[in-house]
């Protein structure tokens, strides 16, 4: 097949579902641990967070982000499609600035220019997609 601009629907669809469900991840992950102390031994934090809710609704949304990224790369190329999620880092900063009140430093904002303008430049190369075979 011939490389091409045009994405198609699914993957476009697929892409954005492996970023929200990836910023879901990376967030219910931080939510799971948030009250467990630094000091706290490897073994209590494991624990702690298997008693969590959070730890569980991350392992849901890990399972879903498994089928859904088998499902991104059967029909894009994983050179393409990969470089994307990078905007999760994006999304993440964002919430845990807005909801877990981070602070974001003149640093971090930086990085996340080089991201946009990343995957920007990504967006517009070649790629192949297979058929999509239903």
């Amino acid at each position: 097949m011939t490389p091409k601009l045009k994405v198609p629907r699914a993957v476009i669809v697929g892409i954005v579902l492996a970023i929200v469900l990836d910023t879901v991840i990376q967030v219910f992950w931080k939510m799971a641990v948030e009250d467990i102390p630094s000091t706290a031994s490897p073994l209590a934090t494991a624990l702690a967070a298997l008693t969590n809710p959070y730890f569980y609704l991350a392992m849901l949304a890990f399972g879903a982000q498994l089928v859904n990224w088998l499902r991104v790369l059967a029909q894009a190329d994983l050179s393409f499609a990969q470089p994307f999620t990078a905007l999760s880092y994006v999304t993440v900063l964002s919430i845990s600035c807005y909801y877990l009140h981070e602070q974001i430093s003149p640093e971090r904002l930086g990085g996340v220019f080089l991201i946009l303008l990343g995957v920007f430049l990504i967006s517009r190369t070649a790629h192949s997609s297979a058929p999509n075979n239903g």
